[in-house]
C-alpha cells in the first residue's frame, strides 16, 4: 500500500508540473521584464503553439534558480552581469553556482536596461561616483538589481557595501523611505525605459526625488567595465518627473534556456525561434519600446558563455540582413571564493535569514 501511494504521488506530481505548461520568469509586476515576458507569450509563444504562463520574479538572480527547479520553466530574463557573476563564483571553486549556471544557455541578447540611482530632490548628492559609505538601497536578495549595485559600488570603489548602509527592500518601499523618513540615501533600481515604476508617477515626484548623473570623468566611474556602458535616460520616457535627459549606466539583458536535450523540448524551443523570426516586426510594431534596440543577428558571446544550439541554429539564419549587437559583457577576472561575501549572499548562493 505504501508503494502504491507513493507512485501515485509521484504521477500525480508529473501530472501538475504537465499541466502547468511552459514558463517564463521574469520581474516585478511594475518593472519592464514582466512587460517583455507577455509580450513573448503573446506575440511569439502563441503564434508557435507554445502557450508561456509569464510569472513575476524578485528578477534575475532568482530566475536562474527558478530556471534550474521549478517545472516547467523554460525561459528566464537575466542580466548579463548577473549571469556573468554565476560564471565567475563557479571558475572560483563555487560548486553551488557551477550546478546553476553551467548548463544554462543563451537563447538572444535582448536590450540595455537603464541603472537609475535615485536621491531625495533636496539631497546634496549629484553624482554616482559620489555613493561612497552613503545608506543604499538595492532592492531584494535574489534580484539582479542587489546584484548589479553591489558590483558597480565594488568596483568603483574597492569594497564592498557597508551591511549596516545596506537595505534590501523593494522599489516601493525603499522610494517611499527615502522620501519620507530619509533611512535611505539612494536607492537604485534597474529598468528599461519606460518603466511602469517612474512613468506612472505624478508631476509632484519632482519635489521628492531626484536622479543622479554620470560623470564620465571621475576616477570612479572610469574603473568601470566593458559589462556596465553610459545610458541616456531621455525626459521623454519620464516627462511628469524628468525636465532634461540624464546621463546614467546601463546593462544588458539576456533571454536565457537550459540545455535541453528532451526531443521535444528541443522541438518547441526551435518552434519558438522560427516564430521569433516571423513575428520579431510584431514585437517592433506592438510590443514594448525597449523590443527597437533588439538585433536578432547573434553576437559572439565572451569566454564562458554558450547559445542553446536548436534556436541559435534558427536565429543566425532569419535575419541576415540585421546587424550585429555588441558584446554582452567583457571578460572579467573571477574574484577569489569566499565563504559568503556579499556577492554569493545577493546571487542567493548564501543560506541567510531575509533582511
Amino acid at each position: 500500500m505504501r508503494q502504491l501511494l507513493l507512485t501515485a504521488a509521484l504521477c500525480l506530481a508529473s501530472l501538475g508540473a504537465h499541466a502547468a505548461g511552459d514558463r517564463i520568469v521574469t520581474g516585478s509586476d511594475r518593472g519592464t521584464y514582466i512587460e517583455i515576458g507577455r509580450d513573448l507569450s503573446r506575440l511569439i509563444g502563441k503564434p508557435a503553439g507554445l502557450p508561456l504562463e509569464v510569472l513575476p520574479s524578485k528578477g534575475s538572480a532568482e530566475n536562474v534558480r527558478r530556471l534550474r527547479s521549478e517545472p516547467g520553466v523554460r525561459l528566464a530574463l537575466v542580466q548579463s552581469d548577473v549571469y556573468r557573476a554565476y560564471l565567475d563564483q563557479a571558475n572560483a571553486g563555487d560548486a553551488e553556482a557551477a550546478r546553476l549556471i553551467k548548463p544554462l544557455r543563451v537563447v538572444m541578447p535582448l536590450y540595455d536596461e537603464e541603472i537609475y540611482f535615485v536621491a531625495r530632490a533636496d539631497s546634496p548628492l549629484r553624482s554616482i561616483h559620489e555613493l561612497r559609505d552613503k545608506r543604499i538601497n538595492v532592492g531584494p536578495v535574489g534580484s539582479g538589481t542587489a546584484l548589479t549595485a553591489t558590483t558597480l559600488y565594488r568596483a568603483m570603489f574597492g569594497s564592498p557595501m557597508l551591511e549596516q548602509n545596506t537595505s534590501f527592500l523593494s522599489n516601493e518601499e525603499a522610494l517611499v523611505k527615502l522620501a519620507t523618513d530619509k533611512s535611505i540615501d539612494v536607492v537604485v533600481i534597474v529598468a528599461g525605459q519606460p518603466a511602469k515604476l517612474f512613468a506612472d508617477m505624478k508631476s509632484e515626484a519632482r519635489q521628492y526625488i531626484k536622479l543622479l548623473t554620470l560623470d564620465r570623468a571621475a576616477p570612479e566611474t572610469q574603473a568601470l567595465d566593458g559589462t556596465y556602458v553610459p545610458a541616456t535616460i531621455r525626459a521623454t520616457s519620464y516627462p511628469n518627473w524628468l525636465t532634461q535627459d540624464a546621463t546614467s549606466l546601463s546593462v544588458k539583458s539576456m533571454l536565457v534556456t537550459y540545455d535541453y536535450q528532451s526531443p521535444d523540448v528541443r522541438a518547441s524551443l526551435t518552434r519558438f525561434a522560427k516564430s521569433m523570426c516571423s513575428n520579431f516586426e510584431k514585437l517592433r510594431t506592438e510590443g514594448h519600446a525597449k523590443w527597437q534596440e533588439v538585433s536578432l543577428a547573434p553576437p559572439q558571446l565572451p569566454k564562458g558563455w554558450s547559445y542553446y544550439a536548436p534556436t541559435q541554429k534558427v536565429l543566425s539564419h532569419c535575419d541576415t540582413e540585421a546587424e550585429p549587437a555588441r558584446n554582452v559583457a567583457s571578460e572579467g577576472k573571477a574574484p577569489a571564493a569566499s565563504s559568503c561575501s556579499q556577492s554569493r549572499e545577493v546571487l542567493g548562493l548564501c543560506r541567510v535569514a531575509s533582511r
